[in-house]
């Protein structure tokens, strides 16, 4: 193992969804090896997210101009980045800042600008290693490593009020989450299995359940609860948490049973019997299975029409047919 010195190391995640960043917070623990501090550079939206991750010390926002984000990463002094998210923006701002070690994916037009260039796995034909063993090749390539891939996330004080104020004195629930990003552009996302399941998880576990989603998916957890008559503790709470919040929320739930989604990668993190649900054959379960002390995913069994994609798909008949006996008994070995 390289001794620690006393230098700071950047982690670029400037992209994706939460469940990104998060993954890719793993990176931030193996540059710990060989870096007194770790800091990490991402979107305004991941800010409250990684700001409760352990492994980073710092966290920036990568907003405005190039030159003033560069400026005043250079100002800082860090002595390597890693990029983990790759664009033009990214390596540019990276080499102005004169980082002297820039890590970043190989084979792109903007590839010239990083020192050390990395093939990502999937590039070829890999579909089985988890995401976080993919990001992990990158502090590889600088001598840093863990064997811990397991992502943390520690909500606050503040977050475990808004928790509790949230739950108004429930202390049996599990957290239902239906929805993903491709599920709030889709005007005719099913929502009827869904509401059966809801049911079918209140009156298995006698616990009352949270529907949750984002802001956006609102509408389709609203609908839900609609669906089962304004049935007494079923209720939709998408879009009242901050991440954080839902973090605390996910720390004290019986379960989190939800579509793989960033909110998924969150629960396990906090250490929430998860169970993740990958319903479309052009999944990818084993690189974004939750990663988790206590963690499953349900695979899909529904048959898609020929080339279907999730962003492509004419009518969800695998979330309209969702597979309840086998999310149920899944759920049942996470927590017997």
């Amino acid at each position: 193992m390289p001794a620690m010195c006393a230098e700071r190391a950047l982690l670029y995640c400037a992209g994706g969804g939460i469940g990104d960043s998060l993954v890719a917070s793993v990176v931030a623990r193996a540059l710990h090896q060989r870096f007194a501090k770790v800091d990490a550079l991402t979107l305004p939206s991941h800010r409250e997210l990684l700001e409760r991750v352990p492994d980073v010390d710092r966290v920036l926002v990568d907003e405005g101009e190039e030159d003033a984000v560069a400026t005043e990463l250079a100002r800082r002094g860090y002595k390597a980045c890693v990029v983990t998210w790759a664009t033009s923006r990214a390596a540019r701002v990276a080499q102005r800042a004169g980082i002297p070690v820039r890590v970043g994916q190989a084979r792109r037009l903007y590839s010239f600008r990083f020192t050390n260039r990395v093939v990502v796995r999937s590039e070829r034909g890999d579909v089985t290693s988890h995401w976080s063993d993919v990001l992990l090749d990158f502090a590889r390539a600088i001598g840093c490593d863990t064997g811990d891939h397991r992502y943390r996330f520690e909500p606050t004080a503040q977050d475990e009020r808004e928790a509790t104020e949230l739950l108004a004195g429930s202390e049996r629930f599990i957290t239902l989450n239906p929805c993903n990003a491709i599920a709030s552009q889709r005007s005719f996302w099913p929502l009827e299995a869904w509401a059966a399941l809801a049911r079918a998880l209140h009156e298995r576990y006698d616990a009352r359940v949270l529907v949750s989603g984002s802001p956006a998916d609102a509408h389709s957890t609203e609908g839900i609860v609609r669906l089962l008559d304004g049935r007494e503790g079923i209720n939709s709470i998408a879009g009242r948490t901050s991440v954080g919040a839902f973090g605390a929320l996910a720390r004290h739930a019986r379960a989190f049973v939800g579509i793989t989604t960033g909110s998924m990668h969150v629960a396990a993190a906090v250490g929430c019997p998860t169970v993740g649900i990958f319903p479309f054959q052009s999944d990818f379960p084993e690189r974004w299975a939750p990663l988790g002390e206590r963690t499953a995913v349900v695979r899909a069994s529904y048959p898609c029409h020929s080339g279907d994609t999730k962003e492509r798909c004419c009518d969800y008949a695998c979330i309209a047919n969702l597979d309840h006996t086998r999310i149920l008994a899944t759920l049942d070995s996470l927590i017997a």
